[in-house]
């Protein structure tokens, strides 16, 4: 078959006339791997795509049942302590923004009314005020009226410090002022290029003041609405069992009149990425699974039975490894993996500079992810003005080999590298999914043929992602030599993404392990081109400078990229859900529908 047939075939898929299963198929016949041709229709926009069927909804309910299962279960329910993801799509269920960003990166407006821009007076042309005006008529799940003081105090709730909240670095450095009931502002002290951060997305869902406001602060952990939730959403919480299942039912006064289509909400948590693809693909006993970090050869085989398709967006979440250059082993003032500590090994340059040559990335895309991501070796690598052209990676056992010889480690009698009595030999920690834990074999094998030797260990998701702070376990503590696991970029701007790398969001004891930065590397030229970077209106020299933070952090390899992620899910055939790769997916639940 020559090109021309493919891109033959290619178009029917696109207009209809050929579905994905087939062309796979057509595929095989003249000798394509299935793996392979999914990759061609990758390429060419294709199996990417979502459903866009003309039908839709005219009236809210009669839907049934939605069931969404997340391998990862959701531990807590108040927006601003999610500790991961699945705690930020578990709160969004219930709760919303003033606007959220569509897969188009588009901002879209929930609880506002409309989106300020400079043409209706919603952005002053100095880049120092944003003018929020919202949407009326709005009632809180339990029938209060939701007004501009909720927006102010949730803006005063995840700005204090006693409060621990991850998305504080949102609202510290604004000034939220009330103009009247439905509107409010935003002021900056400068100039500010990206203003859709507070009350955006993610970090922007509103909470509501009369259920929290006496559990500010130092009492925030004690708020029962951290666990019995009380939104705008389209849904009304009914129960939740903590690392285990969510549920919800239909808000008939919610504010938009012909949603949500189903009556009820089930967000189950709990098992593998593997047993969630089958229960959507080949049972059907679920209508959408999430997060399928599952090797692409085998959602191929799932498809095959016909009752569900995997859907998969462009996004900005990056699989990466971090090198830990604090001691993970030593405990200093009730915490370990301190800043005050340095790691025997990884502190060198050129132990880190060997792992990286030793992760070999083209065969973890090949074998494992597939469709689902691309190797990368930068930290932002959408949308593509933002991705370092610097940055390359390679493989190279002989290079790494050569590195370590030169920095004096020696091979001891059991193959091990040490150096002044120091050996080679890390804990590699990640969660618990089938292509992490083939991803670390990866790493591993490649390692031993340098002399360096890798304890694996792998972690419940449940449990690494949790934000239990008496647990050792959790991902934020960082309490081993290496670590991997994908973080996500909420907004299609790498502003709030790069807060990772910088120095005041180091995670520790004294904000909770909720520091963002949780490889605790520290550079003054990072935090100084992010600074910078906020100040800037021109979008090219700020991308410039964002840019730069990627390659500080990329190039001392102590964040190592894998793998450029797509946002992978698996629906039944008669689901239509509304995804973006630039929020949660239950970022617009209230659309989804069946046919």
């Amino acid at each position: 078959m020559n090109e021309q047939n493919i891109r033959g075939l290619i178009a029917k898929v696109k207009d209809g006339r050929l579905s994905r299963r087939s062309f796979i198929q057509r595929m095989l016949m003249v000798g394509v791997s299935a793996p392979l041709a999914s990759q061609i229709l990758a390429w060419n926009d294709v199996a990417m795509a979502q459903p866009k069927p003309a039908y839709k909804p005219t009236k809210a309910g009669g839907g049934g049942a939605l069931r969404l299962l997340l391998w990862q279960a959701a531990t807590l329910l108040n927006p601003h302590f999610a500790t991961g993801t699945k705690d930020q799509l578990a709160s969004r269920v219930f709760y919303e923004p003033l606007a959220g960003w569509d897969a188009d990166g588009n901002l879209v407006p929930f609880l506002a009314a409309e989106i300020p821009t400079k043409e209706n007076g919603g952005l002053s042309a100095d880049g120092l005020t944003v003018t929020w005006k919202l949407k009326r008529d709005v009632k809180w799940h339990d029938g209060k009226p939701f007004t501009a003081d909720d927006v102010l105090f949730t803006a005063a709730y995840a700005a204090d410090p006693a409060t621990a909240a991850y998305t504080t670095s949102a609202y510290t450095d604004v000034k939220i002022e009330k103009v009247d009931d439905f509107t409010v502002t935003v002021g900056f002290d400068q100039p500010t290029p990206f203003w859709a951060n507070a009350f955006v997305g993610v970090a922007g869902m509103i909470i509501p003041k009369h259920h929290f406001e006496n559990y500010k602060g130092a009492k925030s952990r004690e708020a029962p609405a951290n666990l019995k939730p009380v939104g705008t959403g389209p849904y009304k919480f009914v129960d939740f069992k903590p690392g285990d299942i969510l549920t919800g039912e239909r808000f008939v006064e919610y504010h938009v009149k012909v949603q949500p289509h189903f009556d009820t909400i089930e967000v189950k948590g709990g098992g593998d990425a593997v047993s969630a693809a089958r229960a959507v693909l080949q049972t059907g006993e679920y209508d959408y699974a999430w997060n399928l970090q599952v090797e692409d050869e085998v959602l191929l085989r799932m498809e095959a039975g016909g009752r569900g398709r995997v859907i998969a967006v462009p996004a900005g979440s990056i699989e990466f490894i971090i090198l830990n250059t604090t001691d993970p082993w030593t405990e200093v003032d009730g915490e370990r993996s301190s800043v005050k500590t340095k790691h025997p090994t990884l502190s060198d340059p050129a132990v880190r500079q060997a792992i990286n040559l030793l992760i070999d990335r083209d065969s973890i895309q090949k074998f494992i992810y597939g469709r689902g991501g691309k190797a990368t070796a930068s930290f932002v690598n959408e949308p593509a003005r933002f991705k370092s052209s610097k940055l390359k990676y390679e493989f190279s056992i002989d290079k790494a080999n050569k590195i370590l010889d030169e920095a004096g480690y020696k091979r001891g009698a059991d193959g091990v590298r040490e150096k002044d009595g120091k050996k080679l030999k890390y804990v590699f920690q990640t969660s618990i999914n089938s292509p992490r834990q083939k991803t670390q074999a990866i790493i591993k094998q490649a390692c031993q043929r340098a002399g360096i030797d890798l304890e694996l260990k792998a972690v419940t998701g449940s449990v690494f992602f949790s934000s239990d702070v008496a647990n050792p376990d959790t991902y934020t503590k960082l309490y081993c030599d290496i670590e991997m696991y994908t973080t996500t970029q909420p907004q299609p701007d790498p502003e709030r993404l790069l807060v990772q790398l910088l120095s005041w969001e180091v995670a520790n004891k004294e904000n909770k392990w909720l520091g963002r930065n949780v490889s605790r590397y520290r550079s003054k030229e990072a935090d100084q081109a992010f600074l910078a970077a906020q100040r800037e209106l021109d979008p090219v020299k700020r991308a410039a400078l964002l840019i730069r933070m990627d390659e500080i952090f990329c190039e001392a390899n102590v964040i190592l990229p894998i793998n450029s992620r797509m946002v992978v899910g698996a629906a039944v055939n008669s689901l239509m859900p509304d995804l973006s790769g630039w929020d949660v997916t239950t970022w617009n639940i209230g659309a989804w529908y069946r046919v």
